[in-house]
């Protein structure tokens, strides 16, 4: 016969562990992602790097996202190495006292990549936000990216957005304090997968740090005016452009419009995928950059070529030096 107060023990200890936060989580344990700080030119910023094989692989999350919401992300990555940061005013990074545009972001990335020791060309993956981040940085420091992954992002402006998106994204700057959190609203908001399950904003920034209202407002500024038009053409790396199909706040043209501006691309549609596709259909998404990272170019950029300049196996594993023989 079950024992009642075994019962109550066990769904407690349950209750207990999915309330654990992220630091102490499973997920974070089984990503191995290791998080700490970093003081660049005076700028503090909270980073995560997981050591793994291949070429570095650098994300730039959506404005006033943390570290916390790449998890499922990182983890469906498998082993590859990746490095994350929280710019400042997202999460935990303290913000700045004033904006500054995105050119100086990129500097920042440039920065903080030199600080810890990643002087090779990288594999950039930006999102929303981090998108446009991402065509900065690439058009700003070409020999540091090799190749490129625009999720949810546009050229900037004149971009096509939707009907009042940025009255919209001011309206959602304090999304992530669970208390003020609308699911319902938000739903709208992103679109795709959240449109049924609202919940899902609620359940991964239950634990995760909010971005401040003056470091939203910063990262917003840096983006209004920005364009990217007029360089695209001056981006050369092989570039993946993946757009979901139910985005309210990035419509599907926008990653058409990159498409068509950038040589050297590949469009990739998400069917029924809203604004956040690489965070709410993370494996879908890690599966489909990981092709594009995989796929042969004979141009360098590929994971062969990394492997081969290194002495190493077509995985990245070590190959046995044959035994010499004797004279």
């Amino acid at each position: 016969m079950p024992n009642p107060l075994e019962n109550s023990i066990s769904e407690n200890n349950i209750s207990a562990a999915r309330r654990l936060p992220p630091e102490r989580s499973v997920l974070r344990r089984r990503t191995r992602i290791h998080v700490d700080w970093i003081d660049v030119d005076g700028v503090r910023l909270r980073y995560g790097i997981r050591r793994g094989r291949g070429r570095p692989m650098l994300i730039l999350n959506t404005i006033g996202a943390n570290l916390d919401m790449l998890l499922p992300f990182v983890d469906a990555l498998e082993e590859a190495e990746i490095i994350a940061l929280e710019m400042p005013g997202s999460g935990r990074s303290p913000a700045r006292s004033v904006p500054h545009r995105m050119g100086w972001h990129a500097a920042l990335v440039a920065t903080f990549l030199r600080r810890l020791g990643y002087d090779e060309a990288l594999n950039v993956v930006g999102l929303s936000w981090g998108g446009a981040l991402a065509q900065q940085f690439a058009l700003d420091h070409p020999g540091r990216v090799n190749r490129l992954v625009l999720a949810s992002s546009s050229i900037g402006w004149p971009s096509l957005a939707s009907h009042s998106s940025i009255l919209k994204r001011l309206a959602a700057a304090r999304r992530y304090e669970r208390a003020e959190t609308l699911p319902e609203a938000v739903a709208g908001l992103y679109g795709g997968l959240m449109r049924r399950r609202p919940e899902l904003i609620t359940r991964r920034g239950r634990y995760a740090s909010g971005p401040s209202t003056r470091g939203y407002m910063n990262q917003l500024i840096a983006s209004i005016g920005w364009t990217s038009v007029h360089r695209l053409h001056r981006l050369h790396c092989p570039t993946l452009i993946m757009g979901g199909d139910d985005d309210p706040i990035v419509p599907l043209v926008n990653s058409r419009i990159l498409y068509w501006l950038i040589a050297k691309s590949y469009l990739h549609v998400v069917r029924g995928g809203g604004h956040l596709i690489l965070l709410m259909r993370a494996n879908e998404s890690a599966g489909v950059i990981r092709r594009f990272l995989n796929e042969r170019r004979y141009d360098g950029t590929d994971g062969a070529d990394y492997y081969a300049a290194r002495g190493l196996g077509p995985n990245g594993a070590l190959i046995p030096r044959p035994p010499s023989s004797a004279p």
